[in-house]
């Protein structure tokens, strides 16, 4: 505490006045300030006073001050400002009214989260069974936003494929628009549990939606409004290049990743979902 007492002093010393045998003041030198007694911190800290007294500012002048960090007589590391005055390290306190909201939001995000992830908000509904027997999820959740973006529909998947929503929203989405309109507000969810065949097509294996495991996105809209639907802006100049990057960011998260060009069932939205294949993931 001592050493610690001597180097906040030695900061002080070009505004600290030393005592001298004559009776007259002079600048303490570095040398004096070793010399001190912890215990005459206090006397020490009271000598402070302002290099030259401050003028009295206009009334739209900018003032900067510089404030200085000491040892009270205590240990207690204290501030002093260049007018001299004694403040708090302690910031001031929130008004009562934010803290209740903030604290308010963060119990709701609780309550809402699902899959344990505070970014993934909805409501867990367990078991979904189907019509028939390759159909159906085990675990399934109704997810109505993810990572602060709004979904069109509530979807209905497993954890599996939320989490790789979650993913390809950060990663893929979010960095693709960025500030553009304000930033993305909603995903248009044109499709999400449904027990089917792939495609509709008769005598065909059950769809990826048949299981909780896809989910098809035909486009966005972004907080000043704008429309952006995957069947007009993927030849468009404005956000075609967008929509290209979210379609390769989508490649890993998902196991399968269809879109315009794929085939003609998938020209006006993208096909996500969290099949697993041997020879890794299919994007098309």
């Amino acid at each position: 505490m001592r050493v610690l007492a001597g180097l906040a002093l030695m900061f002080l010393a070009g505004m600290v006045a030393a005592e001298v045998p004559d009776g007259k003041t002079r600048p303490m030198a570095r040398q004096d300030v070793a010399m001190i007694a912890p215990e005459e911190n206090a006397d020490r800290l009271a000598l402070l006073r302002p290099v030259a007294r401050p003028m009295k500012p206009s009334p739209n002048a900018f003032v900067e001050t510089t404030d200085l960090l000491a040892l009270d007589a205590d240990g207690t590391m204290v501030v002093l400002s260049t007018s001299g005055m004694r403040r708090s390290l302690r910031p001031m306190l929130r008004p009562r009214a934010i803290v209740e909201r903030v604290m308010a939001k963060r119990r709701a995000q609780k309550r809402g989260a699902v899959c344990g992830d505070l970014a993934l908000q909805g409501e867990a509904i367990g078991y979904v069974p189907g019509r028939i027997s390759a159909c159906g999820i085990k675990d399934a959740v109704r997810l109505r936003s993810v990572s602060g973006i709004a979904l069109s529909q509530q979807a209905v998947i497993d954890c599996t494929t939320a989490k790789a929503l979650k993913t390809w929203v950060e990663r893929g989405v979010k960095p693709a628009i960025g500030t553009r309109g304000g930033g993305v507000a909603q995903l248009r969810v044109a499709a999400h549990y449904a027990c089917r065949t792939r495609n509709n097509q008769p005598g065909a294996k059950v769809s990826e939606h048949g299981k909780g495991r896809a989910i098809d996105i035909s486009g966005l809209r972004l907080k000043d409004g704008t429309q952006i639907t995957v069947l007009r802006g993927w030849g468009s100049r404005s956000y075609g290049n967008a929509l290209r990057k979210m379609r390769i960011a989508a490649c890993g998260p998902f196991g399968t990743v269809l879109g315009p060009g794929s085939d003609g069932y998938h020209r006006d939205h993208f096909h996500f979902d969290t099949a697993r294949y041997r020879s890794g993931a299919y994007c098309r």
